[in-house]
């Protein structure tokens, strides 16, 4: 972690030298730059043709169409973990959407702002279904395989340390590294956001029902959208995005109906976003109809999540804490007035 710490205090310097709007700067370049995974199925991946998808993917899109007109208007960049903090900071990408929890750390210490949860997640375990572990207290002694630059790498040690507990850890520098090892039997368990832990079972090759999550977590981890600190304006537009994405779900709005005539009345707070009050655009910096694109162009949140992770996808993850709150989820739009 502080190798980390040192290599983004660097990008911090160098990118102080470059001040300027990062919306500005994006708007002339008329693309978006999204920092992504290398491949985590359900968050950022490239399908059979080359094409990106997933969750993160699909914020990215809504970012671009409502920002500049269309969700094409993006460039995927993957990132290490051990990448990501660095990418962004030196301006190498505009929006970090890389599974990164949101800590006090990372946004008083590296002066990083995560304007967005988009999926509240926990630090979980997986094993092979053949395994006798099916606890954590009966990983004692083994190896745990685990990504460099995440804050699992530390957790673990503080877990199995305050439980009197030895385990052997193998860090590896990626996450399709990591889970290459596990599938490999070069560990006997495999730590990550629970998320993750998913999708590798789902792309396992044997098939995802040799392997087991274990029920418990050591964690918790609000996976968000990451950008720089200095350009409010930037920071605020990505915020009401997903705001705008998640208050559509509130109020029924879909990709479907987005567009039917007298949807802009059914409530006052979707009225005002879709385009009523034009002084809500021009603060954003964006044009009237900013969230009509963004929800156009992939959906409102419980789409997008449906789509990419819930019980119909490849990965089959219950919605649980990422359901709205009418629906006993953590998930809602702030006031839209």
């Amino acid at each position: 972690m502080q190798g980390v710490l040192l290599a983004c205090g660097m990008a911090i310097l160098a990118g102080s030298a470059h001040a300027g709007s990062d919306l500005d700067a994006l708007k002339k370049r008329d693309f978006v730059r999204c920092g992504v995974s290398e491949g985590i199925a359900g968050f950022s991946e490239r399908d059979a043709a080359g094409r990106w998808r997933g969750m993160n993917v699909d914020f990215c899109r809504a970012v671009a169409a409502a920002v500049l007109g269309s969700p094409d208007k993006v460039q995927f960049i993957p990132l290490k973990a051990s990448e990501r903090f660095p990418a962004l900071l030196a301006k190498k990408v505009d929006l970090l959407l890389r599974n990164t929890s949101w800590t006090m750390t990372r946004e008083a210490l590296l002066k990083l702002r995560f304007p967005a949860v988009l999926f509240y997640d926990g630090q979980g375990f997986m094993v092979a279904k053949s395994s006798v572990v099916r606890h954590l207290s009966d990983l004692a002694g083994a190896t745990i395989c685990v990504e460099k630059g995440t804050t699992h790498e530390r957790r673990l040690q503080e877990y199995f340390r305050l439980r009197g507990m030895t385990v052997n850890l193998l860090v590896i520098d990626s996450a399709s590294e990591v889970a290459t090892a596990f599938l490999a039997g070069r560990c006997q368990a495999y730590s990550s956001d629970a998320s993750q832990l998913a999708a590798t079972r789902a792309r396992a090759p044997t098939g995802k029902r040799e392997y087991v999550i274990l029920p418990e977590r050591i964690s918790k981890e609000p996976l968000a959208a990451v950008v720089r600190d200095g350009d409010r304006e930037w920071e605020m537009l990505v915020r009401w995005v997903f705001h705008a994405l998640v208050g559509a779900e509130e109020v029924g709005v879909t990709r479907a109906n987005v567009d039917a005539s007298g949807l802009q009345t059914r409530s006052t707070s979707w009225g005002l976003i879709s385009g009523n009050d034009p002084r809500i655009a021009r603060a954003l910096g964006v044009p009237g109809d900013w969230a009509l694109r963004a929800v156009r162009a992939v959906g409102n949140y419980g789409e997008i999540y449906e789509r990419n992770l819930g019980v119909a996808s490849d990965l089959g993850i219950e919605r649980g804490p990422n359901r709205i709150w009418t629906q006993g989820g953590l998930h809602y739009a702030p006031p839209l007035e």
